[in-house]
This record gives C-alpha cells, structure tokens and sequence, in this order.
C-alpha cells in the first residue's frame, strides 16, 4: 500500500531501535507529560465551568437578572407588559415586580438586603430552594415575607416569628425626623440557595410590597425579565429603550463576583496551560538528540533524493506524533476523570463536602477540544526547529567519516 516516504519514515523513527532508548525515554516522558497536563487542564476547567454553572443558577436564577422600567421608579402595572419589551431577543418570561433596598429587625437583631416583591407564579424560581414554608403562602394583605437561612441564623428568628421591615426609599418627615416607611411581617417560609444571597435577600408579595414603598395602587418598579442566559445582558443593554424607561440588570449588585469567577479560571488555565507548554517544547530536546543521532541516516535519505521539505516532515511526524498521542490521550482521560471525579474523591477519604454535597463539574466538550487542538498546535510548533536542523544536515560531511 502506498504511503507518503515523509510519513513512512518518520512514524519508522517513532518506533526507533533499541539502541535509541534514552531518546526513546525522553520522547514517552515528553508525551506523558502532555498527557497530564491536558488531563488537568480539561479536569480543573470543568470543575470551574461547573462553579460557574452553580452560581449562576443559584444567584442569577433566584435574583431579578434584568429589570426594565420608568426612569421614575414608578411603572404603571398593566395586563401585558410594553411590546418593545416582549420583542427583547433570549427572553424566556416577563413579570412584574417591586424592588428596594430594605432593613430587617428582629427583637435581636438588624439587618440590611433587599427586598422584592413578586407574584408567586408557578413556575417562580424561588419554589425549588424552600427548606420550610411555600411561596404560594405569599398572599396580598397577610404581609408574609421569605428570608434566606443565613438571614434567619442573623436574626435568630424561625418560620412565624415576627419581624419589621423597613423601608428608607419611602420615608416620610415627622415632627422628630425623617421616619422610614415600616411595617411588621410574618416569617412565612426560609430558602437556602447555597449562595451569599441567602444573607440578604427577602421575598414578600408584590402588593405588599408597593404599599410598603407607598406606591400608587397598580404601580410596580419595573418589568422583571427571565433570559436564556443571564450573561446576555452586556448586549442587551445597550438596546434603545423608549425615553423615560431604563434598564438595570444584576451585574450593578453581582458583577464583581462573577468577574472574579472568571479571572480565576482564566488564571488556573493559563498555569496549567504553562505546564502543556513545558511538555510540548520537552519534544525540543527528544528530537534534536534524534537529529544528532541519525545525521548519517539523513545524509543518505538526501542522497537517494529526498528534498529539505521531505526531510522536514519526517521529523515533523516524528515529534508531532508524541503531541498528538499525549493531548489526545489527555483529553479523554481529562473527561473521563471529570465524570467520576466525585466518586473518586468518596473511594479515597477526599470528599471536600462532609455534609455528603458534590463538586459541581460541568463538562464542555467544545473546550476540551480546544485544549486538545492547542496542545497539539504547541507540539507541531516544538518540532519545526529540530526538523530545520536535519533538514539542513549536509551529507558530504556527515557521511566524511562513515
């Protein structure tokens, strides 16, 4: 069967003789070593994806991701919302909703967060992360509210204790002062998020809420907006909205954390991608020793009429193959790992959660095969100069003396 004489050769060189076993050594410890640091790389990342995945879930998915409204702070409550909205692309669900920062007092404590008012619709992301209590107890008029447990821990307060809320955006002048709007409110349900907003958010109902603020009757803050993909909102929030209506979404409140999220992974992945590097030039080192070693080989090969560009390829092939070999290997072991990645820590005594919680791992495989993609890009790069090297070997004086 016909093979191209590059590729016969150079794969021939792979294999070597077995008087090549230190350059040999050298060649599987390169291709090791690319195998774990791509094995890592995909493990850490996913990992990462999967921290991710879980904040954005648990804080973006329960706090407003964007709100639309009047520039007032006071938007007429109609049937549907605006048309201009409805048309918004990556938009899953529209509601009303009443918002401000708030204060919480118990007979121990005082705490500040903010306070939302919402409908309690069906499908209300709240409803999956009650420990005690029901959304659907948030009814008009009752002055129910739904704290976080870290807040009640705060406050030391339990599910129907009494608490005021209090309300500086709506304070009005007395003859002692400014005085908050305030009321007392029942501790009708606790959520746990397994977030930092569990210290801060507090749920009540939308009516409520308005009459708190001191509200116009049918009036909210604003449009509540459901997306896709909460991280949409850099783009669309730089849509013309009709004058007097602004946009305001969560990275006012949690830009930074997720900010750092990223810059961390972006950090771990450029340091394990340091280590592929180190592993693919390592092939630097196997190739010109093979270089030095077969020089008459090459000679001959040049003699019998093979070109630089040929010569080239063989070592190109030769080197490139150990990369291949190490990323390819590194990326299926890398996901494979990924998917067992919490069994592996329970067999061993290493769960990093003792209550019996999991490492969130979220596996992208178009990442994975970016990092493979890379790894072996690095590797052929790490090869051109020793195959320069051969290609350049002039056989009348490397064969002077055979």
């Amino acid at each position: 069967m016909f093979r191209p004489v590059s590729l016969f050769v150079g794969l021939r060189y792979l294999r070597g003789r077995s008087g090549d076993r230190f350059s040999r050594f050298v060649s599987y410890m390169s291709t090791a070593g690319i195998t774990i640091g791509v094995m890592s790389l995909v493990t850490v990342m996913s990992v990462m994806n999967g921290f991710e995945g879980q904040l954005k879930g648990r804080i973006l998915g329960v706090l407003p991701q964007a709100i639309v409204g009047q520039e007032s702070g006071r938007t007429p409550e109609q049937t549907e919302p605006p048309k201009f909205i409805n048309q918004l692309p990556h938009l899953e669900g529209v509601a009303p909703i009443v918002e401000s920062e708030a204060v919480l007092q118990s007979p121990s404590h005082l705490m500040a967060g903010q306070m939302i008012g919402i409908e309690g619709a069906e499908d209300d992301p709240l409803r999956q992360y009650m420990l005690s209590g029901s959304v659907d107890s948030l009814e008009a008029g009752k002055y129910r509210i739904l704290i976080g447990h870290t807040l009640a821990r705060q406050l030391k307060v339990t599910q129907g204790d009494k608490v005021r809320l209090l309300v500086t955006s709506a304070s009005q002048y007395s003859p002692i002062g400014r005085i908050p709007s305030q009321r007392n409110f029942t501790v009708a349900g606790i959520f746990n998020t397994g977030s930092d907003i569990d210290a801060q958010l507090m749920v009540t109902n939308i009516e409520d809420a308005a009459r708190l603020l001191r509200l116009p009757k049918e009036t909210i803050s604003g449009w509540r907006l459901y997306l896709d993909d909460p991280f949409v909102v850099s783009t669309l929030s730089q849509t013309e909205f009709p004058e007097g209506w602004q946009w305001q979404d969560w990275r006012a409140q949690r830009g930074e954390l997720f900010q750092a999220v990223k810059m961390e992974k972006n950090m771990m992945g450029l340091m394990l991608g340091l280590i592929v590097g180190v592993a693919a030039f390592n092939i630097i080192s196997a190739l010109i020793m093979v270089v030095m070693e077969k020089q008459s080989e090459v000679a001959i090969l040049k003699t019998q009429g093979m070109t630089k560009g040929q010569v080239m390829s063989v070592f190109v092939v030769q080197g490139a193959s150990s990369g291949v070999i190490g990323a390819v290997c590194g990326g299926l072991l890398g996901a494979l790992l990924s998917m067992n990645l919490n069994s592996i820590l329970l067999a061993v005594g290493a769960s990093l959660y003792s209550y019996g919680g999991e490492l969130p791992v979220m596996i992208n495989f178009a990442q994975v095969a970016v990092v493979v993609g890379l790894a072996v890009a690095l590797s052929i790069v790490a090869t051109l100069f020793p195959s320069y090297r051969a290609a350049s070997v002039k056989p009348a004086e490397a064969l002077r003396y055979e």
